[in-house]
């Protein structure tokens, strides 16, 4: 499989139709000049960070998925597509949490290679970009500058898709950032699935800003250099 055909065509999400569209696409074409965003940085620097699984790209596709701890706040990121589900489940168990201790899960954005495997942990609240949702609670509010905890803060980065978000997470070797605006530290530089190429690079160039670590949705976590497309 190559990297044009792992995504279908024509699918449309709930915020790319209906009420809340306008809003969406407000958000992605209104950004067009990088600010200076040192403020995005959460406060804390608190948080355990730890990779779950190594996603990548190829024959075949699995998502980066992580576990981030802070206080009461155990967190899943991304748990999309993986070649068994046990990839997930062993190394949680591994580090000691049980899929219903989990008490948050955020997706990135609303492709299945990222969100395939969400039911595993039925226990906890849903983050995407526009609500938290909780059983049959819907609860609408925009993901930009929403805090999880002290170390852990999200905010909005369109660019691969119009509702991508990025998980910013404070940790004792400085803030890491899950975030699909890169796909891996080996590119592609130009993301073929961005609507915006100027949207992305401003949403790559805030997430430089603060970020000492990224964490690819498809690839190994790498630290920023100026070789880094932005």
């Amino acid at each position: 499989m190559n990297n044009s055909s792992y995504y279908g065509r024509g699918w449309s999400a709930p915020w790319q139709t209906g009420p809340r569209a306008g809003r969406r696409r407000a958000r992605m074409t209104g950004m067009t000049e990088a600010p200076e965003r040192a403020g995005d940085a959460p406060t804390g620097r608190n948080a355990q960070l730890d990779v779950l699984v190594t996603g990548y790209v190829g024959d075949r596709v699995g998502s980066t998925v992580l576990l981030v701890r802070e206080g009461d706040l155990v967190l899943v990121v991304d748990p999309g597509m993986v070649a068994a589900r046990s990839l997930i489940l062993e190394p949680l168990a591994a580090l000691g949490v049980q899929p219903d201790q989990v008490t948050d899960v955020v997706i990135s954005h609303h492709h299945p290679d990222h969100t395939m495997n969400l039911a595993l942990f039925q226990a906890a609240r849903v983050h995407d970009v526009m609500a938290i949702y909780t059983d049959d609670l819907w609860q609408d509010r925009p993901a930009e500058g929403f805090e999880l905890s002290p170390s852990v803060r999200l905010i909005e980065t369109p660019g691969h898709s119009p509702q991508d978000i990025t998980t910013l997470i404070g940790t004792a070797e400085g803030v890491a950032a899950a975030t699909h605006a890169w796909w891996s530290a080996q590119g592609p530089a130009e993301d073929p699935f961005a609507p915006d190429a100027a949207v992305l690079s401003t949403s790559r160039q805030r997430i430089l800003a603060v970020a000492d670590l990224i964490v690819p949705g498809h690839g190994v976590a790498f630290r920023p250099s100026s070789d880094t497309p932005g």
